[in-house]
């Protein structure tokens, strides 16, 4: 990509920011804003990436039960990101009108009932319309908390914060793999139920009551904060303020997706999704496949590579954040995650080593999604933004839709889930092509 991205769709380019050192004062205020809202929210979006997800679980003994393809599987969970993608941009434009608190309350007490109702299916028919209300539920949570972000804190401290939020995508895993493989051993044929039934009705009941939760936690704005004094309203706003007359503001919706940053930002978050989601759906599959049997040892090995990510998105976005560096932080991460995926090819019948490739690729995949979020939102703003983060994770939620299915099917062609892997690492190295065309004065603030 050339410089003249900068300046596509008739929108003048964002200008470097020229800021001081953050002053100690600052890091205290931005410290207390984090404490606040970050562990919330992340409770919340483990609740919503564990019931998006957890069906790669209910894989292992549905598709038994229920005489389901691979196929099926496959399509079933990808079809999530349809009703995603139909509803995500009205969703977040909706919350930029009303507010998080409401949007976000709305979204997860929904999801959570159509999660439990997921119990019911007995034909791939009912399989893929609950996957598909699940995603119209949910769609507007994710790219509605980035949003939601960028009204408390600044581009060059958003890296690290969106970083640490998205630690909940690994913390599902660690927590959601012991959890799912445990509920579905132990609790198997209890009651009448199946063990992936007693799954999916647990894990739903968090989602519930952590959206009615919201209602009462989370504050629309930084003037609606009872727990920050006159002066730290003042500061946030005032700090917010400096970087908005260098962003992009009420762009119309058509113009946005005509520029071509937008488009190109697309692209890179589709390249994240594809691995990112390819990992999420499979991992337990993968593993089962090198000769894993016990259900609770297959989800306490899930864990590994999931821990392995928390620990390189931390670090890696930190080191981001304190250099100002975007491009070769992403574009590493994806070369090193295609590497783990390929590599567990390798091993497919040494649990041991394919764990440890496993942990490469999620170390690698997973740091590339809360990096890729420090890109639009450096240029974006305002009801710009609403609209560009929701059409920009919207695109990608294709890419979530088409990985799971290919890889079913390239599983049922096969009898193997290397191929697949070999698909999801081709998508690392596009994405870290098209990162590397960045113009870096655009994002590196």
């Amino acid at each position: 990509m050339s410089d003249s991205l900068q300046t596509a769709g008739g929108v003048k380019p964002a200008s470097r920011v020229e800021e001081s050192a953050p002053s100690a004062r600052d890091d205290a205020l931005y410290s207390k804003v984090a404490w606040r809202l970050l562990p919330f929210l992340m409770v919340c979006y483990i609740a919503a990436f564990l019931d998006r997800v957890n069906v790669g679980f209910a894989k292992l003994q549905m598709l038994d039960d229920l005489k389901f393809s691979e196929t099926v599987y496959g399509l079933g969970a990808g079809v999530f990101f349809i009703g995603y993608f139909l509803f995500e941009v009205p969703s977040n434009v909706l919350m930029h009108r009303i507010g998080a608190r409401k949007t976000l309350a709305r979204i997860m007490i929904l999801w959570g009932l159509i999660s439990a109702a997921m119990a019911m299916t007995q034909t791939p028919t009912q399989f893929y319309v609950m996957r598909f209300l699940l995603g119209a539920a949910e769609a507007g949570f994710y790219p509605g908390i980035i949003l939601y972000l960028t009204y408390w804190f600044p581009s060059n401290r958003r890296g690290q914060i969106i970083a640490v939020f998205m630690t909940a995508v690994p913390f599902a895993g660690i927590l959601g793999g012991p959890l799912s493989g445990g509920i579905m051993e132990g609790l198997h044929s209890h009651g009448g139920f199946a063990g992936w039934q007693w799954m999916f009705i647990i894990e739903a009941v968090p989602s519930i009551l952590l959206g009615l939760a919201v209602l009462w936690y989370l504050d629309d704005r930084i003037s609606d904060a009872a727990w920050l004094d006159a002066g730290e309203k003042a500061r946030l706003v005032e700090n917010l303020a400096a970087e908005k007359a260098v962003k992009v503001e009420h762009v119309s919706l058509w113009k946005l997706l005509k520029d071509r940053r937008v488009v190109h930002m697309a692209l890179i978050c589709y390249c994240t999704v594809s691995s990112l989601s390819g990992l999420a759906f499979w991992i337990p599959s993968v593993i089962k496949s090198t000769g894993v049997v016990s259900l609770l040892e297959i989800g306490f090995l899930t864990a590994i590579p999931n821990a392995c990510a928390v620990v390189s998105m931390v670090l890696v976005c930190r080191h981001s954040d304190a250099t100002r560096e975007r491009r070769w932080h992403m574009i590493i991460p994806f070369l090193v995650g295609g590497t783990g995926l390929a590599l567990s090819t390798l091993f497919s019948h040494n649990p041991t080593l394919a764990v440890a490739m496993l942990s490469i690729a999620a170390a690698g995949c997973m740091v590339c999604s809360p990096l890729f979020w420090s890109l639009p939102t450096a240029f974006l703003e305002g009801k710009s933004a609403a609209a560009g983060i929701a059409a920009i994770n919207a695109f990608a939620g294709l890419a979530a839709f088409a990985s799971p299915y290919t890889i079913g099917w390239i599983k049922d062609l096969t009898g193997s889930t290397n191929w697949g892997m070999y698909f999801l690492a081709s998508f690392t190295v596009t994405g870290a092509i098209l990162v590397y065309r960045v113009p870096k004065a655009l994002v590196n603030r």
